[in-house]
């Protein structure tokens, strides 16, 4: 596709990372695009406006009261006045504000106004990139359906350092700026997606439970990129406390005997995902009162029954979907035991990843998966949840051409 008429806003926010947006400018000239620039004062700190100006051969934006652009309300109608707005270099700071809601210069106030879809190339220290505070703003801005291109990793520009920060290529970003702005069928229109996320909860009594550890993240994540490629996606959630991903059905369920029953509801469809990490056991005869310690007596024994195996009764189903993609947490012998669990159960494919507790990828933002399929294996690099759920949901949507 090429990008001839389509109209781009393009931020430029501070940062060192600033001077590549003079390319991005001129490869999606060259695309057929024309380029609208507004400039945070951060990134007339490193790039001038007249450069920025030449390229994209147009004036560039860079006052919230300028009273020549705010007469006829300028913010309002560079926010709406475009098919696309695109953020390169993003900063930590306006990630900040994006997500909560402020509007303090003419950046952060077209991005508040705007309804078009908008595409952020993040750049920044690895340390500022890795911080709680930017990965909540992160998870919070993706559950909005704000859509990332990068960052890489790689050696900062500024410091020296080496990490997860680098703003993604031009040619990436004009990519990806091709791929949201085709108007064509998405390549998943029309099929249908089960995802299973999180964890359950099996009660022992009414406040204490038996459960596996799970964010939810990489599931919602999942369900969130197979909406975008154009699938019907329902969503059945054990219990989280992250945002719903924006376009899916979710189904919020506590138990997996609740878990399985939403999954076959949802029968028949052509994806089945299978990334919750679902209790194996539950008590047999939860108490309905709460069990209270006895000084000088032991613990009451818990009597443990096996709870239903979700991924092998859809992987053996007489609508098993077309496509079966179950989740292998383990912490020794990953590849083995993720093959093992791909014949058992019936799946297409088995993404195995190891969560031993020195990898962090039970509640963290990462993962490093192997992808185990009946005609071979796949390593994939490290990388974040978002971007495994992007790699998935292409590797699935390949099998519906």
């Amino acid at each position: 596709m090429t990008l001839q008429g389509k109209r781009i806003l393009l931020i430029i926010s501070g940062g060192i990372a600033a001077y590549k947006s003079l390319d991005l400018i001129r490869r999606l000239r060259e695309r057929g695009a024309s380029v609208r620039p507004v400039m945070t004062a951060g990134a007339q700190a490193f790039v001038t406006p007249l450069a920025v100006g030449a390229l994209a051969a147009d004036k560039v934006f860079t006052e919230l009261f300028s009273r020549e652009d705010e007469q006829d309300v300028g913010h309002i109608r560079l926010a709406r006045d475009c098919d696309l707005v695109v953020i390169a270099p993003a900063t930590a700071d306006l990630m900040a504000k994006m997500a909560n809601g402020l509007a303090d210069d003419l950046a952060s106030t077209i991005l508040l106004a705007t309804d078009k879809p908008v595409l952020v190339a993040p750049a920044m220290n690895p340390k500022m990139w890795s911080h709680p505070a930017t990965r909540r703003n992160h998870a919070t801005l993706l559950a909005d359906g704000i859509r990332f291109i990068g960052p890489a990793s790689g050696e900062m520009a500024e410091s020296g350092e080496k990490g997860e920060g680098r703003m993604a290529e031009p040619l990436e970003i004009a990519a990806a700026v091709e791929a949201l702005l085709d108007t064509g069928p998405k390549p998943l229109t029309g099929r249908k997606a089960i995802v299973t996320s999180g964890p359950t909860h099996e009660p022992i009594d009414p406040v204490r439970y038996i459960a596996n550890r799970s964010s939810g993240k990489q599931g919602h994540a999942i369900a969130g990129e197979l909406a975008w490629l154009g699938a019907d996606v329902t969503l059945v959630s054990g219990p989280v406390t992250i945002p719903d991903p924006k376009g899916v059905t979710v189904v919020r369920v506590e138990r997996a005997e609740e878990m399985r029953d939403a999954v076959l509801a949802a029968l028949p469809a052509d994806i089945a995902v299978m990334v919750a990490a679902v209790a194996d056991w539950r008590v047999a005869s939860a108490s309905g009162n709460k069990i209270k310690k006895k000084p000088g007596e032991a613990p009451p024994p818990l009597l443990l029954t096996e709870n239903p195996d979700i991924l092998k009764t859809v992987g053996h189903h007489p609508k098993r979907p077309k496509l079966v993609v179950g989740f292998a947490a383990e912490t020794q012998d990953v590849a083995e035991n993720g093959r093992s669990k791909l014949e058992r159960k019936g799946a297409d494919y088995i993404i195995a990843n190891d969560v031993s507790p020195h990898t962090g990828i039970m509640g963290g933002d990462r993962n490093t998966v192997k992808v185990i399929g009946k005609s071979g294996d796949e390593d994939w690099p490290d990388m974040d949840k978002q971007a495994v759920a992007e790699r998935l949901a292409r590797l699935i949507a390949s099998h519906f051409p």
